[in-house]
C-alpha cells in the first residue's frame, strides 16, 4: 500500500504548504515542551526527508509526533473532524482548527506519520536510517507505538482517515521486525527483536480481522493483512485469528483480495498450519466457485493458478504435527473433485484462451484431476462431494449406490459423520442440493439397520419435514418421499404421492401408520 491509495485527510488543506498554524492553547492541550514545539516547528519549515537525513534526528521527531497522536486522542474520536466526509478548502480547514483542535492535530499526525514511513521505505538499502532504527530502541520497539492502537480502537464510529492511515504505519513498522526484512549486515541500530512486535501484532490482527467483516474495507484490510501472513514470522498468530476465513469467503469481491488468496497458497509447502487452514476452511471451494462462475479472465487465472498450487503442494518440508491428520495436494484433489471442478476444467479446455497461463494451467488441472479421479473409489468420490456441500444428480445417488456402500456411512469413529453432513445440507440455499440430501437420507433410512432411528435421533425428521410444504414442486417431492422412508416400516408398501402431498402433518402421520 502507498500514499496514493490511502484516502487524505478531510482538513489537509488547513497544513498543505505552510505548516499547522498552532495556537497556544492547542500547544497546551498536547502538553508539548518548549524543545518539542521548536521541533515541530522546524519539521515543517524543511522537506520531509531532510529531517530524516540522521537517525537521531528521525527518532526523536517521530517521538514527537506520536505524542501529538496519543494526546489528540486522549478523550476518544474528535466531534467534528472524525465526521468529516468531504476536503475542507484551506480556509474552512484552517477554521476547524479553531472549532475542533485535537480532530486536526490527530490528522495531521497521521498523516505526518505516513509521509515519514513512506520515506523511510523509500531510503535506498543500507541507509544509516531506516524504520528500525527510527521506531525501534536497543533492538525493541519504542513504547509510543500505543498512540497508534488508540486510533485503531477510537470509540463510536471511529474516525475512518486517522484509523486506516494508523493501520498503514503500525503495520509498516511491525514489519521492520521480521527477518525477511532485516537483509544484509545486522547493526545494533537495525536489529529489530521480533519479541517486541508479538503484542502490537496480535492487536493489529485483532482490529484487521474485525475490519475485514465489513464490505467496503474488504479490499484495504485484506492487504494489510497479507502483508502481515507472508512474512513467515508473523505466520502463526495471524494464522489462529478469525480473519483468514473472511479472505476467502469473499474472495469474490475484489482483484486484489483473490490476488492475496492466491499468493498465500505459495506458503502450503512450508507449513501444516496453512494446509490445515486451506482445507479446514474449504478454501478450494471458493476458487472453484470463481472458475465456475466465469468472471473477468484476470480472475480465473489467479483462481486457476492458486487451485494448481494447491494440488501440486507436498508435505516434506512441513510434516504433520503428532496426531493430526496430513493434508497433502491429494487432500485438495479430492476437495476440487468433490466441488466438481473436473466438468468445469473439462469445459474451460475446450475454450479459446489468448493467456498462456490459463491453458497452461488448465493442461496440469486436467491431468491430476482425471489422475486421481481414477485413484478414488466411488465412495471417496462421494464422500468428497458431500464434505463440499456440492451434490449433483448422477450414479453416486442411486439405489445401486447405497446397497454397495450403506457400511460406509457409519464412518470411522462410528458418529455418522456423512449423515450429519447431509443432515446439515437440507438447509442448503441450493434447492437441487437439498433435494439430492434429502433423498440420500431417504436411502440411508431405507438400507441402514436402524437408520430410521438414527435419522430422527439427528434431526433429520424434523428439518426435512419442514420441506415438504417448499414452493418447489421438486424439492417437496423428495422431500415428502424422504419423510415416508422415515416413517415407514416397509417401504415396499408405498403412499401414492399425489394423495401425501395434499395431506397435513398430523393426516400424514395417520395415514403413514395405517399403513404399518
Amino acid at each position: 500500500m502507498s500514499l496514493s491509495t490511502l484516502p487524505q485527510s478531510p482538513v489537509l488543506a488547513g497544513w498543505q504548504g505552510q505548516g499547522v498554524r498552532w495556537d497556544e492553547a492547542c500547544l497546551q492541550k498536547l502538553r508539548l515542551t518548549p524543545q518539542e514545539k521548536r521541533a515541530l516547528t522546524a519539521v515543517e519549515a524543511n522537506p520531509i526527508d531532510y529531517t530524516l537525513n540522521n537517525s537521531e534526528d528521525a527518532a526523536a521527531i517521530c517521538r514527537i509526533v506520536l505524542k501529538v497522536l496519543s494526546e489528540s486522542n486522549a478523550s476518544g474520536p474528535s466531534s467534528r473532524v472524525s465526521r468529516l466526509s468531504g476536503s475542507l478548502s484551506q480556509i474552512e480547514a484552517r477554521q476547524m482548527l479553531t472549532a475542533d483542535p485535537m480532530g486536526v492535530s490527530c490528522h495531521y499526525a497521521v498523516s505526518k506519520l505516513c509521509d515519514i514511513v513512506l520515506c523511510l521505505k523509500e531510503k535506498k538499502a543500507g541507509s544509516a536510517v531506516t524504520i528500525g532504527s527510527t521506531f525501534y530502541s536497543d533492538g525493541n520497539l519504542i513504547d509510543e507505538w500505543r498512540a497508534l492502537l488508540r486510533v485503531l480502537h477510537l470509540g463510536g464510529s471511529g474516525d475512518a482517515f486517522a484509523q486506516r492511515g494508523a493501520a498503514y504505519c503500525l503495520a509498516s513498522i511491525l514489519m521492520a521486525a521480521c527477518p525477511s526484512q532485516q537483509s544484509g549486515a545486522r547493526t545494533k541500530e537495525h536489529d529489530c527483536s521480533s519479541r517486541s512486535a508479538e503484542e502490537p501484532l496480535q492487536a493489529l490482527i485483532s482490529w484487521i480481522t474485525s475490519q475485514l467483516q465489513s464490505f467496503d474495507e474488504l479490499p484495504r484490510s485484506t492487504y494489510r493483512f497479507f502483508q502481515l501472513w507472508r512474512n513467515r514470522i508473523l505466520i502463526p498468530p495471524s494464522a489462529q485469528s478469525e480473519g483468514w476465513p473472511q479472505i476467502h469467503r469473499n474472495c469474490a469481491t475484489d482483484v486484489r483480495t483473490v490476488f492475496c488468496l492466491w499468493a498465500l497458497t505459495y506458503e502450503c509447502n512450508g507449513s501444516w498450519s496453512i494446509r490445515n487452514t486451506f482445507h479446514r476452511d474449504n478454501a478450494v471451494n471458493s476458487l472453484v466457485d470463481l472458475v465456475s462462475s466465469a468472471p473477468r479472465e484476470k480472475v480465473v487465472r489467479v483462481a486457476l493458478s492458486a487451485l494448481r498450487t494447491l494440488a501440486q503442494c507436498d508435505a516434506e518440508n512441513s510434516p504433520c504435527p503428532a496426531g493430526k491428520r496430513e493434508i497433502t495436494g491429494s487432500t485438495y484433489l479430492s476437495d476440487m473433485i468433490g466441488c466438481g471442478l473436473i466438468k468445469y476444467v473439462d469445459q474451460m479446455k475446450e475454450r479459446h484462451w489468448t493467456d498462456p497461463d490459463i491453458i497452461d494451467d488448465l493442461s496440469v488441472l486436467h491431468r491430476v484431476l482425471h489422475e486421481n479421479f481414477k485413484e478414488m473409489t466411488r465412495w471417496d468420490v462421494y464422500f468428497a462431494e458431500v464434505q463440499q456441500g456440492q451434490l449433483a444428480w448422477g450414479h453416486l445417488h442411486s439405489e445401486r449406490f447405497f446397497k454397495e456402500n450403506i457400511r460406509q456411512f457409519e464412518g470411522p469413529n462410528g458418529d455418522f459423520y456423512v449423515v450429519k453432513l447431509l443432515v446439515a445440507l437440507t438447509a442448503s440455499n441450493d434447492e437441487e442440493v437439498q433435494s439430492i440430501a434429502c433423498y440420500d437420507l431417504g436411502e440411508f433410512v431405507r438400507h441402514y439397520p436402524n437408520g430410521r432411528a438414527i435419522a430422527r435421533s439427528l434431526g433429520a425428521k424434523d428439518i426435512v419435514m419442514k420441506l415438504v410444504d417448499h414452493p418447489n414442486k421438486e424439492l417437496q417431492r423428495h422431500a415428502l418421499t424422504a419423510i415416508s422412508k422415515m416413517m415407514v416400516m416397509n417401504w415396499a408398501v408405498r403412499i401414492p404421492l399425489e394423495i401425501s402431498m395434499s395431506l397435513s402433518e398430523p393426516n400424514l402421520n395417520i395415514s403413514w401408520q395405517a399403513v404399518n
